[in-house]
């Protein structure tokens, strides 16, 4: 699958985390991966998109064959393990029309998790966002939840997924009432309405109900254009609810980045999907509180880079949410 480097051009937090080097995985889990390939690794070249702290490779086996490899071990972050496990099985259980690297292989070793892809020739859209492309990967996101409601594969509900993270205001609010955080890092607007937005965001759960397979962490590192199809890669996260929620999840990050009009453009294609706008505001007041809050808290190990990055969505989802709450 291919990517561009990960690399910092907008003034804006790049998504890219701290990848490892093919070459630095142990050579006995290594060459157990090159056995069940039946050729050995001629080249492989890390791709710098995305957060996970391990292995992210396009490679070329000896026999000329290509494809694209993502490897963990239980350090140095213990989670990372079970996520790629579970974009094993929910990759292999989608559609095959679905726009999606085939998944060619799952391999458990010692503690490492090795998933080997279908090696997509395309790139990542361009930054700042082009409209056009913008537009491309919207109308992707309606197409594809069009093939994938109801869900096709067993998975938790988004509310299920994200339930215990969702609860940023709540928590922000908590902290401020026992002194444990005066917020003065927050925005003034977000201080002065933080009750109503503590309570308008308890409400996310039943605005983002559905029967979609949604893909739950919808960004630009996570999408490769080609020349015919729009590829969403990376699926760990993937979860049942409201189909338009990958756009809205999407949305923080895609004003982050720039995009000329990104609000109206994002609003009017909620609109002609026919989103309700107030179960859409209320997710996306849900949204940025979860980012905010999160963008405080330590790193977590082998993601130095996450926090900044949603620190900054955390500001985009609160401008975004600013305009269409219209509270003064």
């Amino acid at each position: 699958m291919g990517r561009r480097a990960g690399v910092e051009t907008t003034g804006v937090p790049a998504a890219a985390g701290v990848r490892m080097d093919w070459w630095a995985v142990p050579p006995g889990v290594r060459s157990r991966v090159e056995a069940s390939l039946g050729s050995p690794v001629d080249h492989a070249a890390t791709q710098a998109g995305g957060f996970s702290p391990g292995v992210a490779a396009r490679m070329r086996l000896a026999d000329g064959r290509r494809v694209f490899v993502k490897a963990v071990g239980p350090e140095p972050n213990p989670d990372t393990p079970g996520l790629h496990r579970a974009e094993a099985r929910i990759t292999a259980a989608l559609p095959a029309t679905a726009p999606v690297p085939s998944l060619l292989m799952a391999l458990d070793l010692d503690g490492w998790v090795v998933l080997v892809l279908e090696d997509v020739d395309g790139r990542t859209p361009a930054q700042p966002w082009r409209p056009d492309e913008l537009r491309r990967v919207l109308a992707a996101t309606a197409e594809l939840s069009a093939l994938l409601d109801p869900a096709p594969v067993e998975a938790p509900t988004v509310a299920d997924r994200f339930g215990g993270k969702f609860r940023g205001w709540r928590r922000l609010a908590a902290a401020s009432a026992r002194g444990a955080d005066d917020l003065a890092w927050l925005d003034p607007w977000a201080r002065r309405h933080l009750v109503r937005l503590a309570e308008r965001e308890a409400g996310w759960t039943a605005a983002v109900a559905g029967s979609a397979l949604v893909h739950g962490d919808l960004r630009a590192d996570n999408v490769l254009l080609t020349g015919g199809r729009v590829v969403v890669v990376d699926w760990p996260w993937a979860s049942v609810g409201a189909p338009w929620f990958d756009v809205v999840a999407m949305g923080p990050s895609v004003i982050m980045q720039g995009a000329p009009d990104a609000v109206g453009l994002l609003d009017g294609h909620l609109r002609a999907r026919g989103a309700d706008a107030e179960d859409v505001t209320t997710v996306l007041v849900a949204l940025a509180g979860y980012f905010l809050h999160q963008s405080v808290q330590p790193p977590p190990p082998g993601l130095p880079t996450l926090r900044g990055f949603q620190r900054a969505q955390g500001e985009a989802a609160l401008d975004w949410a600013r305009e269409r709450t219209r509270l003064p």
